[in-house]
């Protein structure tokens, strides 16, 4: 009991999406429940949605695959007159050997036939599959590059590359191979069903009573195998996302000796995961056993049974032996339909899982009379800003500034204070609850996304740099940007000298988030991407944080030439490098208590006072 509920809590963590987060640094997961899909039918007709636009290319795979199986069943019912006219005729004769040579010639082209028919079918289901999961990848991508910060905020990346891998992999093995062999068996039971009542009715007797009992056996494995590969396909998410958050922080793991600890953990995930695969699979590969015995025992029971038809009432050997190959193909796709519910249940487990981020909520669109300001100046004012990620959980209260352009102003303050959550919505990743947001006199909610972001230059503490050359991330900032905009930009940075230091300068490629560089010169790449942005506006959120003392007079240098007439919001930490801000705002509890530049929140002898002199520390 105590270790489920230990993996029901990592669960949580690794594999589930999350409630509004209680500040702009913390956060918790909730739980998804899991199991069969909520609606199947609505999932199914989702899915096939898809297909539409191949419904040409689908129509002649179908005619493929009922050419194909009717090929198959008149093949095998040419048996019987090959058997009473020239192997044992039933006159007693002998029979004829050229007319048996020619007999079997038919028969193989006609088998040739089908065989031709399956490659077609095959090919063009092939392709409508991967066509298919390219317009659902397309989809969910672009959905994803649709949604708000907050779902980023708020759900697991390891769990969401799941979605995209796992998920949809096992949705293309669906639609390449599954349908056709449902829709293949489907006929083929039919039309085996017809030629074996033809043949001789009270064998089909024989045969069709154990139908029931096959069609028992497979429902009651597969309501059991499908709520395991639900639970499968959670698992799987909440491995990736463990492992995902594992390797990205591997220096901190390793930096508090946590390595037991992480693969305790892991173990415990695998474990599960395993187990779930165990019964997912155990349930689904059953099945083809199962099956094959039942269908073994209605084989002996019809060749009985016919055995006694031929010596009392006269039927044919050959009808007898026709009758006998159509009662294993009579079984064989029954047994494969069995065999494909489990992918069919695991296709509609991922898809669900793909749907369920295409059905979240964009980021709200802009009104419809929203405008374009070109070119933005910079004055920015909050007016009695109230925001809370959680509507009942208000982080900041009743905010008020201004800033002109060319102003610098610095937040300080105790970690969880509001500091970098008043920047968020400076880009509106987040809409607030009360107050107003002005830039240049309009209200941020009347002016489209994309033309204030454009405009918002970002210097974050976390660097994020994309594989490339350096010319390319530094461009990133404005893809319009010239080379010799590029090449300005670096030098406005300070990080012209070290580029020009690598192996192919402007040209070196960058891989694995720039793991060939330091962290100062991720940062200053970083500014320069901001400096050739040319947006009037800027915001550092602790930028020399995570750097040397050396370094980070070379990323002041570069910053400040970054923020020459540009209206500049700084958070950080340490408080030299806001000396020179025009305006220091002091947050606590979501509040400004204390607001002035250097010299004045000195001489006030308060909480900026005792942070500065070292009385008091940033908790």
């Amino acid at each position: 009991m105590e270790k489920q509920k230990q993996i029901e809590s990592l669960k949580k963590r690794y594999a589930r999406s999350a409630p509004p987060l209680k500040s702009g640094r913390s956060m918790r997961r909730k739980e998804i429940k899991t199991g069969k899909p909520k609606n199947t039918r609505a999932t199914i007709r989702r899915l096939f949605s898809y297909l539409n636009e191949y419904r040409f290319s689908m129509a002649i795979a179908l005619v493929c695959v009922v050419g194909g199986t009717l090929a198959q069943l008149a093949g095998s019912y040419m048996l019987r007159p090959l058997i009473n006219q020239y192997i044992a005729p039933l006159d007693g004769s002998r029979g004829s050997t050229a007319g048996l040579l020619r007999g079997i010639a038919v028969m193989g082209f006609v088998l040739a036939l089908g065989v031709i028919a399956n490659y077609v079918q095959t090919r063009i289901m092939l392709s409508v599959a991967q066509n298919a999961l390219q317009r659902i990848r397309d989809d969910l991508f672009s959905k994803m590059q649709k949604l708000p910060v907050r779902f980023y905020d708020t759900n697991n990346n390891g769990d969401l590359m799941s979605r995209f891998s796992n998920d949809v992999d096992s949705i293309g093995q669906m639609l390449s191979s599954t349908l056709i062999q449902l829709f293949s068996g489907a006929l083929s039971i039919v039309g085996t069903l017809g030629l074996m009542i033809y043949t001789n009715v009270w064998l089909t007797l024989v045969t069709v009573i154990m139908v029931p009992v096959m069609i028992l056996a497979g429902k009651a494995i597969a309501s059991r195998s499908q709520k395991y590969f639900a639970a499968q396909q959670s698992s799987l998410g909440a491995v990736n996302g463990y492992i995902e958050e594992t390797i990205s922080g591997q220096k901190v793991v390793k930096v508090f000796c946590h390595e037991d600890i992480a693969e305790e953990e892991f173990g415990i995930l695998n474990e599960d995961l395993k187990s779930n695969m165990v019964h997912a699979q155990f349930f689904s590969g059953v099945i083809m056993p199962v099956m094959g015995n039942l269908s073994q025992l209605n084989y002996i029971l019809t060749a009985c049974a016919g055995g006694f038809l031929c010596v009392l009432r006269g039927f044919d050997v050959g009808g007898l032996t026709v009758f006998l190959s159509f009662s294993r193909q009579f079984n064989r796709p029954i047994n494969e339909i069995s065999m494909q519910i489990g992918n069919v249940f695991s296709a509609l487990a991922g898809a669900e899982r793909v749907f369920s981020i295409m059905d979240e909520e964009p980021e709200q669109a802009d009104e419809e009379d929203a405008v374009v300001l070109e070119p933005m100046k910079g004055y920015v004012e909050l007016k009695n800003v109230t925001f809370g990620y959680n509507p009942d959980k208000i982080i900041l209260k009743d905010i008020s500034l201004y800033a002109k352009p060319g102003q610098k102003i610095a937040f300080v303050g105790s970690t969880g204070a509001g500091k970098t959550t008043i920047t968020n919505l400076l880009n509106r990743f987040y809409d607030i609850q009360g107050g107003e947001i002005i830039i240049d006199g309009y209200n941020i909610r009347r002016l489209k996304k994309e033309n204030l972001r454009r405009n918002i230059a970002m210097v974050l503490q976390d660097t994020h740099l994309f594989t490339g050359t350096v010319m390319e991330n530094i461009r990133y900032g404005r893809l319009d940007a010239t080379d010799e905009e590029v090449v300005e930009a670096a030098k406005t940075a300070s990080a012209y000298s070290f580029i020009m230091r690598l192996p192919e300068g402007f040209d070196t490629v960058l891989e694995g988030d720039g793991a060939n560089l330091s962290q100062g010169q991720r940062q200053l790449l970083n500014i320069a991407r901001a400096a050739v942005s040319k947006a009037p506006i800027l915001i550092l959120d602790e930028a020399t944080s995570s750097v040397d003392t050396r370094t980070e007079k070379h990323i002041e240098q570069g910053m400040d030439r970054l923020m020459a007439n540009r209206t500049t919001f700084m958070i950080a930490h340490r408080l030299s490098t806001v000396r020179n801000a025009n305006a220091i705002m002091v947050l606590e509890n979501g509040e400004i208590i204390e607001r002035g530049d250097h010299e004045d929140l000195l001489k006030q002898n308060g909480r900026y006072y005792q942070l500065y002199t070292g009385v008091a520390e940033l908790d």
